[in-house]
């Protein structure tokens, strides 16, 4: 069985739970996926599923080397690719469909996407730097202090948290619980909030942790 899924961020909502409580929530369109490559460890040193997601409108250009790909499988090209790891024993073939209904309600999944980006921050939004005192005459306000001494090492270290561009990164949130799935129309909605924006990709996993 295939440990993931490729998905699509919709919309946040809340849910109304059980005994009255209200929590929030993301709405994922999970798949439909199709499986364009099986890799295994004999020929390829792992064993991984390579998955497609399926859109309404396939991509309108296509260059040789990935219409070659999807050519070989006998499947139409697909807009993002993404290669999940195979559960031991697992029978899956080139061609299999990966659905939304291979996860469960109250299950853990880890979810990746690519954070919002916020464009060049300071110390204070980037990393919650404190700052120094507001009063009057402090000319200290939104500053970082000191990023090293002058005699030794006389540079900055490597690492150092500084301004800089914040977001637009690789962000994965783990353990997040699947509140309802909705195996008709490839709906997936979890507690909490997904990195990335609405209509942004996302990789949906099992949880291992």
């Amino acid at each position: 069985m295939v440990q993931g899924l490729i998905g699509k961020k919709i919309a946040m909502k809340q849910v109304f739970c059980e005994d009255g409580t209200v929590v929030p929530a993301t709405v994922i369109q999970a798949g439909p996926c199709v499986v364009i490559q099986r890799k295994t460890i004999e020929r390829d040193g792992y064993s991984t599923a390579q998955l497609a997601f399926v859109e309404g409108r396939p991509p309108k250009r296509v260059n040789k080397p990935c219409g070659g790909h999807f050519k070989r499988a006998n499947l139409p090209p697909a807009r993002l690719l993404h290669e999940f790891r195979l559960a031991e024993g697992s029978d899956v073939k080139e061609g299999d469909s990966v659905l939304v209904a291979m996860f469960a309600k109250d299950e853990m999944v880890h979810i990746t996407g690519i954070s919002k980006g916020k464009g060049f921050a300071g110390v204070i939004k980037r990393h919650h730097f404190h700052g120094g005192a507001a009063s009057h005459g402090s000319m200290f306000h939104r500053a970082p202090g000191s990023i090293g001494s002058s005699a030794y090492p006389s540079r900055v270290l490597k690492g150092m948290k500084a301004a800089g561009h914040m977001g637009d990164r690789r962000t994965t949130v783990l353990n997040l619980q699947v509140l309802q799935v909705d195996p008709d129309s490839h709906l997936l909605v979890v507690k909490g909030a997904v990195p990335g924006r609405s209509g942004g990709y996302v990789f949906i996993r099992r949880a291992g942790k």
